[in-house]
């Protein structure tokens, strides 16, 4: 599945991200680059995925989450058939 976004542009985008070395950094490229609602939906995303990994149902999810039913939804396939970038990226944070 990592294939299909397999190319120049987002390895240089993927590249860029890996160099940020703090918080302020990316709060600085980020508000650079996406809008405040694109970045506010991929925080939401992954506090959604962190929910669901820990056992939360989609009803508890979607009570403690402002997320819509179609995103969650989402979110709940990439986690069962993804490449499982959710839960590394959550363990490596430690699922705070």
């Amino acid at each position: 599945m990592i294939q299909k976004l397999r190319n120049e542009e987002n390895d240089e985008l993927f590249s860029a991200i890996l160099k940020l070395e703090s918080i302020e950094e990316c709060y600085m490229f980020f508000e650079d680059l996406c809008t405040v609602k694109e970045i506010e939906s991929m925080a939401i995303r992954l506090h959604a995925a962190k929910s669901l990994l820990k056992g939360e149902t989609y009803e508890k999810t979607l009570e403690n989450v402002n997320i819509s039913s179609a995103t969650l939804s989402r979110v709940s396939k990439a986690i069962k058939y993804g490449d499982g970038g959710y839960k590394k990226i959550i363990e490596k944070c430690g699922n705070k």
